[in-house]
């Protein structure tokens, strides 16, 4: 009985977050359809516990001929738990939207920290993304030129959510091919102080593959003179791409210098995710 309320349990989580749009916090949207298999099988299979449970009914001992080992009943119940401790945080624990305080809590780095969540398989990017990791290095160049190809002839270049993580890679790996280049893109105010000024960055949470490769993405931004601005403030921007020796990078940076701004509204899904 237990395992059947555990993958019946599986089977309603991954149906609650998709239907409440939580999934897209956790994955990137394009793999939405392994949830989708996932919670289909979940449910198979809890259909087939819940027929071995009613067939067995009454019959005493049938159920511990299942137990691959654990034959003692602490072994059982650990091992229930465990199994049901992803159905426990996924719907218990709360999801929130990533924000500034984010980027501050983690420490703003480039172009990689490996610090993460302690695992040294999980690396929390900043600014550019890096999909070089998931390639060999001749692939990874193949697929850069062909992007390259593809926005090579364009001088006014919009960022949209589906191209959003693909631009940005671009632009900070062939810098020097995309200035003078307009751009217009989304995104939320992020202030980042330093001994001398305040520099402000254009930024959007993105996600590769999962939460596990997330990062925050954008670029360097040169607001037009006197124009005040907030942490977490949404604007729509257009520019026009050059590049800035960064003095905390000590390095030479991407960054726009924005001819056109307007506040917006915070869209309702604030993640971009990466086309493959």
């Amino acid at each position: 009985m237990l395992r059947f309320l555990i993958l019946s349990g599986y089977f309603e989580m991954m149906m609650y977050l998709q239907v409440s749009g939580r999934l897209d916090q956790y994955i990137n949207v394009h793999y939405r359809y392994l949830a989708v298999l996932s919670m289909v099988l979940s449910a198979l299979l809890a259909l087939v516990q819940l027929y071995l449970w009613v067939k067995a009914d009454g019959k005493k001992g049938v159920h511990d001929s299942h137990d691959h080992g654990l034959s003692k009943p602490y072994q059982r119940w650990i091992a229930y738990l465990l199994l049901a401790l992803p159905i426990v945080v996924g719907t218990l624990f709360p999801t929130v939207s990533l924000n500034t305080t984010i980027v501050e809590a983690k420490g703003f780095n480039f172009p990689l920290s490996k610090e993460s969540v302690g695992d040294p398989q999980v690396q929390t990017q900043y600014l550019k993304p890096d999909t070089s990791i998931y390639f060999n290095k001749s692939d990874y160049q193949d697929q850069m030129n062909e992007l390259k190809d593809k926005y090579e002839d364009e001088q006014t270049i919009a960022i949209t959510d589906d191209n959003y993580l693909e631009i940005m890679e671009l632009i900070y790996n062939y810098p020097s091919e995309f200035i003078g280049k307009k751009v217009s893109y989304e995104g939320f105010i992020y202030q980042s102080k330093n001994d001398k000024a305040t520099d402000t960055f254009l930024f959007r949470f993105g996600i590769i593959h999962c939460v596990a490769d997330s990062g925050v993405f954008g670029l360097l931004t040169h607001l037009p003179e006197g124009m005040t601005v907030k942490n977490d403030d949404w604007y729509k921007v257009e520019g026009t791409i050059q590049t800035d020796f960064y003095q905390p990078f000590k390095r030479e940076i991407p960054s726009v210098v924005v001819t056109k701004v307007e506040k917006i509204t915070a869209p309702e899904n604030q993640y971009v995710y990466r086309a493959f």
